[in-house]
């Protein structure tokens, strides 16, 4: 690897192994992201995305393999990636007896701000993050989704060139994910690096450039959310079956449609079922389904979706998948059939 190359990553990472007794956390990790890029880190839990943050993050040494951040090595220069990099974790890493204020001017003077410039950074952040009104209450008091945009804004505060993201949406409810995905956006559109850490397969695909797959410690899968799909293949074809006694015919007319094995949600009455014929599958279903006298409340076309890619590539039940359909490009109501 050439010293250029080190520096046209913001990360870098190679070969990373780590161990924890017998258990192999890590066994040869590759992750690259290129400057104001979001790389996206998915997998199951334990799969080994936190050891990875906090090796990139100099909390961890890596028993073998290197990795640069914003230019610096993780191992020889862990001071220059510490200058360069901000960090949110699992959870926010806030004084609760401190106000919100506070915490930041606490964190500017930490990265050796003077007094005046560290209240100039804090209020910028705390307008920012939408904290004007809460800025000077004990952050203890605060609900669980303004702590975690303070926990980022104290993340910021050194404006670095990389931001490491551990689950940063992990509780919070609709509208605290959607402003900390609009937080991301406007780092990455100023130039900033983010690496992000999910389990929420959306927030991957509204956010990631790229996106690298781990399970069990290596990583598995790797390239944009489309390539992803692409992947995987094919469309999920989704009916809506409110007839109980209907059910079992509907499913022996979908496993016929190709090689595929349809799920059954009991609870809603929705059968699914992969394809590679698209509408013409769609069509010949729902004319079968006409033939047999089948209720169809509702059907629904849709490409793959990363659930459906995570699923497939780390063995998850397919029991479990999101529905597909839910923004399909076909989609009829009551009466289809």
């Amino acid at each position: 690897m050439t010293r250029q190359h080190e520096a046209q990553a913001a990360i870098r990472a190679v070969g990373l192994t780590k161990r924890f007794g017998t258990r192999q956390a890590l066994a040869g990790v590759d992750l690259e992201a290129p400057a104001g890029t979001v790389l996206g880190v998915l997998g199951p839990n334990g799969a080994g995305k936190t050891t990875t943050v906090r090796i990139l993050s100099t909390l961890l040494r890596p028993d073998a393999g290197r990795a640069w951040v914003a230019g610096r090595n993780v191992a020889s220069d862990p001071h220059g990636v510490r200058e360069r990099l901000g960090l949110s974790g699992q959870y926010a890493a806030v004084d609760e007896k401190l106000t919100g204020r506070e915490n930041l001017y606490l964190v500017a003077r930490l990265y050796g701000m003077p007094r005046r410039a560290a209240r100039r950074r804090a209020a910028e952040l705390l307008a920012d993050f939408r904290l004007q009104e809460a800025a000077d209450r004990p952050s203890g008091t605060f609900s669980g989704g303004m702590r975690r945009r303070l926990d980022l804004a104290g993340a910021l505060v050194a404006k670095p060139p990389v931001v490491v993201l551990d689950e940063p949406t992990t509780g919070l409810d609709p509208r605290g994910r959607t402003d900390t995905w609009g937080a991301v956006r406007e780092l990455v559109a100023a130039g900033t690096t983010v690496l992000l850490t999910t389990q929420y397969l959306e927030e991957a695909d509204q956010l990631a450039d790229s996106i690298a797959v781990i399970d069990r410690g290596r990583v598995i899968a790797r390239g944009s959310a489309g390539a992803l799909k692409a992947r995987v293949g094919g469309e999920r074809l989704a009916l809506t079956l409110p007839d109980p006694g209907s059910r079992a015919r509907a499913l022996g007319i979908l496993a016929g449609l190709g090689p595929h094995t349809p799920d059954f949600d009991p609870r809603t009455g929705r059968c699914t079922v992969a394809t590679d014929d698209g509408v013409r599958a769609l069509e010949h279903a729902l004319a079968l389904l006409r033939l047999a006298d089948v209720a169809v409340e509702e059907v629904s076309l849709a490409p793959p979706t990363l659930d459906d890619v995570f699923l497939a590539l780390t063995g998850g039940d397919r029991a479990r998948r999101a529905e597909p359909g839910r923004r399909g490009p076909v989609s009829h109501r009551r009466g289809a059939a």
